[in-house]
């Protein structure tokens, strides 16, 4: 399995090929969510809602094999992928791991200067989720 700074490589040099046009590098977050695979519909529960999302986002987080998994959901297709391209780059990593990764290629392919306030906020609020999700299982199966 690929590291965290390997997956956000390739996120770039995916993001790269399509150059400043930021019509084609939205269809291509769009396409990310909508190969999301599908969260059980018994997992859409309040708690699992991130706040602080302009859009209802599902996250699922689960730890096992001393790695972190994710599921999600969304009921918009920007805010779908954005959670899609988060869980791509975190999941089937070790708590520890998640915490300290910096997340530089969320800027690096110009992602957030390219979103709404509302979105970029959304979208801190979802690596906020995961890195606390990951904090908590940390904790938990520590002793």
């Amino acid at each position: 399995m690929s590291s965290i700074s390997e997956r956000e490589a390739e996120i770039i040099s995916e993001f790269e090929l399509f150059g400043e046009d930021w019509e084609a590098r939205y269809e291509y977050l769009i396409d990310m969510g909508k190969d999301l695979p599908a969260i059980a519909p018994e997992l859409k529960t309040e708690e699992r809602i991130i706040q602080g999302c302009q859009s209802l986002v599902w996250l699922n987080s689960t730890y096992a094999d001393s790695k972190m998994h994710f599921t999600a959901d969304s009921d918009a297709i920007i805010t779908k992928g954005m959670v899609a391209l988060m869980i791509r780059v975190l999941t089937d990593q070790t708590p520890e791991e998640i915490i300290k990764a910096p997340l530089t290629f969320i800027d690096q392919i110009g992602l957030r200067e390219h979103l709404s306030p509302n979105r970029a906020n959304g979208l801190v609020s979802m690596i906020t989720r995961m890195k606390t999700d990951s904090a908590a299982a940390l904790i938990e199966h520590k002793n």
